[in-house]
């Protein structure tokens, strides 16, 4: 730590770096209900809900960071 003041950039990076590790949670949370839902499911048609549930989860982990990354990535100095 710097020990400096806190700027109004440092506040805007912190708050963006939440938001994508909230993307994040939200992913872990639809894979652990995904694999709940699978792990308890009677029917073929509940199963199908949960993989289709899962492959939502892993995209939301894969994806949404990433794209709020390149959003918010600072522009090339000209």
């Amino acid at each position: 730590m710097t020990g400096g003041p806190v700027t109004e950039a440092d506040r805007i990076a912190r708050n963006r770096y939440f938001i994508m590790m909230g993307a994040n949670l939200v992913g872990v949370a639809g894979a652990v209900l995904a694999l709940l839902i699978m792990g308890r499911a009677q029917t073929t048609e509940l199963t199908m809900l949960g993989v289709a549930l899962m492959l939502a989860s892993l995209w939301v982990m894969a994806a949404i960071p990433k794209m709020l990354a390149r959003r918010w990535r600072t522009p090339p100095e000209a």
